[in-house]
């Protein structure tokens, strides 16, 4: 089917024509150039290796030049498996992406199957749902909607109001031409009624009582908003409007900066990810692992140049690449071969090199289609099937060889792991290209021998199902576009929206004596001062500290172990994104709530990452006991007026200045004197020393109204 690259004693070798085994363990034949079928007939000759093959040097010269010269692409031969996120199960790691750098840690998000379902009792949910995948008609594809459906059912069940959002293309499908068709269409699918209301009715939901209407709503198309895209901050805020949890499960538009999957999360108290999104993670993380080999990565498609950070990541984790698509030109042109002009892709020589150059030192092969069929350009209806590197003036490449299917199906047959990514299309192919059919069949019967396979792009995915009435959802990502972003390690802004989840499971009956005592809560607890004199005070409460800095928890736990602490505990984490996580799995009641001292940096609002967001506020206000109390001190009063103005204003009305007998009166202006629990931090300590004020305030939860 293909090229091969490879070296011996760093000597690279090109072959323009071989029958190609990519696993050898058996002597293999390769035909020499003139000994084609297309040039004449010549003996061929044998060789023997083990792994690494010689192979007589027929062209490219300027490659093996470029490949001998360079040393920018330098990567490891033994790349470390790496663990992404995968819903809410699996922890956080990091990935070698070439010349790349590291990969960005993928989060570890809050999910709806790991939220408190008693927490969406009553409460206004807003999904963002794919509607590709929910408004889908055909058979086969019911097992796909599962996933979809099962979001809003399990919503609908535990006693939610829901608000479904979502933009449809009326081009791609001619039925979907206004608001109230989808609801039906989507009211045949979860079997409940769906009520359309408009964007603007979102603001105004309670007090015109639109909820009694029915218990699943649905806005109208979001594509008709120009907001929509441009992420404006005050679209996102009208939709937010009236609405307690957002969940996204429109995985497919997490690779754009949307209002409606990343401007709302500013806006909601609980921004979490639904079944179908949490799923489409644990695919990622799937295909991203390395557990079986071979791993060979099939890659269809064009735009070589703007994939390339991608490519470089396949390389350095697969063991060979196959292009079957246009991308195969550039790299038959940087390896110097004879491509028509019309199909070299400018500005991919060089990424198409620096390709090779990874593959040479990682010794995997690179491979691409031995022949095509091609299109008489004159005569359209007229077919001939040229070699990849001499193709005539006068045709047009429109589907591979029926040498490179034969070749590619014995390379697979090897196989345990298999990425098809994009589409096996040419710039002159029809709708319908017989190689796709055939490789969808081959991957078929693969599957069936428990090979791992991963289908990626819509129209690859709908060769698999139109060959393969059994494939299974899991196996296939329909957005090609998010996988491409995640292999070029950009961070997702869909995914980095949700709010985090701690990625561990807490044994509170091994951090405490007695997990069922009333909890405090201490937020940035820096070096423990506060909350471990606390512990020693107070043994009838338990106390945990959430602190960012690893080494001062450590210090904070080793002081926990050596003073015999039963009721103190510590974690590394970064609670304004994990404190509902972690706290709403604690079997007993939220009473105390501290921040204390914060750096004044974080409350700056042009800052996006400031420690007192909405949902952290809102998050501590859900979990907190009835007449569970919040303190807040800091030495710079305008941080303290601001951490106070914060709670008030997204509190829900629950929060309000607390009054008490053996406290300072607590006017507008004024500040409580002392400390209402006679233990210091650290700093606090430090300002009381220097002689310099602290702001301090506590606020109490009453029930308020929602």
């Amino acid at each position: 089917m293909c090229q091969l690259l490879n070296s011996v004693d760093g000597t690279l070798s090109l072959l323009n024509k071989l029958t190609f085994y990519a696993f050898p363990t058996k002597t293999s034949e390769f035909r020499h150039p003139k000994s084609s079928p297309y040039l004449g007939n010549k003996t061929a000759k044998r060789w023997r290796f083990r792994g690494v093959r010689l192979l007589s040097l027929q062209g490219g010269s300027e490659a093996a030049d470029h490949v001998k010269s360079s040393n920018k692409f330098k990567v490891p031969r033994n790349l470390a498996d790496f663990p992404l996120l995968a819903g809410a199960v699996a922890g956080m790691g990091l990935a070698n992406c070439c010349d790349e750098g590291e990969m960005e840690p993928f989060p570890h998000v809050q999910t709806l199957r790991k939220f408190p379902k008693e927490e969406l009792v009553g409460k206004v949910v807003m999904v963002r749902f794919d509607s590709t995948n929910l408004l889908r008609e055909e058979e086969q594809d019911q097992s796909s909607q599962s996933s979809a459906v099962f979001t809003i059912k399990y919503l609908h069940e535990a006693g939610a109001k829901i608000i479904l959002v979502s933009d449809w293309r009326k081009k791609t499908n001619l039925q979907l031409h206004d608001a109230e068709t989808v609801a039906d269409m989507i009211s045949s699918v979860i079997q409940h009624r769906v009520v359309t209301i408009k964007c603007d009715y979102s603001a105004v939901l309670l007090k015109m009582e639109v909820l009694k209407k029915a218990d699943i709503f649905l806005l109208e198309n979001l594509s008709e908003y120009k907001e929509e895209v441009a992420n404006n901050s005050k679209f996102a805020e009208l939709l937010s409007l009236g609405v307690d949890i957002f969940v996204n499960d429109s995985f497919s538009q997490s690779h754009k900066i949307l209002a409606s999957t990343v401007g709302i999360a500013r806006f909601c108290s609980a921004c979490i990810a639904g079944f179908h999104f949490e799923e489409s993670l644990c695919q990622l993380k799937r295909v991203a692992r390395t557990n079986k080999r071979p791993y060979v990565a099939i890659i269809g498609g064009g735009n070589l140049y703007d994939k390339a950070a991608a490519l470089h990541f396949l390389v350095s984790r697969c063991d060979g690449l196959v292009f079957v698509g246009m991308m195969s030109f550039q790299i038959m042109h940087a390896l110097g071969l004879s491509v028509p002009s019309y199909l070299v892709e400018p500005r991919a020589y060089k990424a198409a090199l620096d390709i090779i150059q990874i593959a040479h030192d990682r010794n995997i092969p690179i491979l691409h289609p031995m022949d095509f069929w091609c299109m008489n350009e004159h005569l359209p209806e007229k077919m001939g099937i040229f070699p990849s590197h001499h193709i005539l003036d006068g045709w047009l490449p429109v589907d591979l060889g029926p040498r490179s299917l034969d070749e590619l199906n014995s390379l697979l047959v090897k196989c345990k792991k298999i990425l098809w990514i994009g589409p096996v299309k040419f710039k002159f192919s029809g709708e319908c290209a017989d190689g796709a059919s055939k490789l969808a069949q081959a991957l078929t019967e693969l599957r069936q021998r428990n090979c791992d396979i991963t289908v990626v792009g819509n129209m690859a995915c709908q060769a698999m199902v139109m060959e393969s009435k059994s494939v299974l959802v899991s196996d296939m990502i329909e957005n090609a576009s998010v996988l491409w972003e995640f292999f070029k390690g950009r961070k997702l802004p869909g995914v980095m929206a949700l709010d985090r989840a701690y990625p561990f499971e807490i044994d509170w009956k091994s951090a405490y004596c007695n997990p069922a005592q009333p909890l405090v809560v201490d937020i940035g607890s820096g070096s423990g001062l506060f909350l471990l004199g606390m512990a020693r005070r107070r043994k009838d409460l338990n106390f945990l500290g959430l602190e960012i800095n690893s080494k001062l928890v450590r210090r904070c736990m080793d002081s926990v172990h050596q003073h015999g602490i039963q009721n103190g505990y510590f974690i590394v984490t970064n609670a304004t994104t994990t404190f509902r996580s972690i706290v709403s799995s604690y079997p007993g009641e939220l009473v105390l709530v501290s921040i204390q001292c914060p750096n004044p940096d974080f409350n700056n609002p042009e800052h996006r990452w400031r420690m007192l967001q909405r949902s952290l506020i809102k998050a501590v206000v859900d979990l907190l006991a009835l007449d569970g109390k919040v303190f807040l001190q800091s030495d710079i009063e305008a941080v303290a007026l601001r951490m106070k103005e914060l709670f008030l204003k997204n509190g829900k009305g629950k929060l309000s200045l607390w009054n008490d007998q053996y406290h300072a009166r607590m006017n507008l202006g004024e500040w409580l004197e002392e400390n209402p629990f006679g233990v210091m931090s650290d700093w606090e300590q430090h300002v009381i020393d220097r002689g310099d004020p602290m702001y301090r305030l506590m606020l109490s939860k009453s029930s308020g109204i929602e």
